[in-house]
């Protein structure tokens, strides 16, 4: 196994960590900016406002992203252990 086998699996395990948080953490970013500038239109400023839609769209996105994301993964380390011999040499 050689520098550049060790750099190729990290450099495609970031890109399927990215891959997979992205979808949450923009459904989070997207809420939190919605409530964000409906406390600056209504000038409620309460903090826990935020947290409960926030709670909320990020577990409805998990139930519906959840398969994929699992399956994304899964099959990541089913590649990553299928080639493992390759990878002990």
């Amino acid at each position: 196994m050689t520098i550049d086998d060790v750099v190729a699996i990290a450099s495609q395990t970031l890109f399927i960590i990215i891959k997979v948080s992205a979808p949450i953490l923009l459904v989070s970013l997207i809420v939190g900016l919605i409530i964000s500038i409906f406390q600056t239109v209504t000038s409620i400023q309460e903090q826990t406002l935020t947290f409960v839609p926030k709670i909320l769209a990020i577990f409805l996105s998990i139930m519906l992203l959840g398969h994929w994301m699992l399956v994304t993964v899964t099959d990541y380390m089913v590649m990553l252990w299928s080639d493992f011999n390759v990878y002990v040499k």
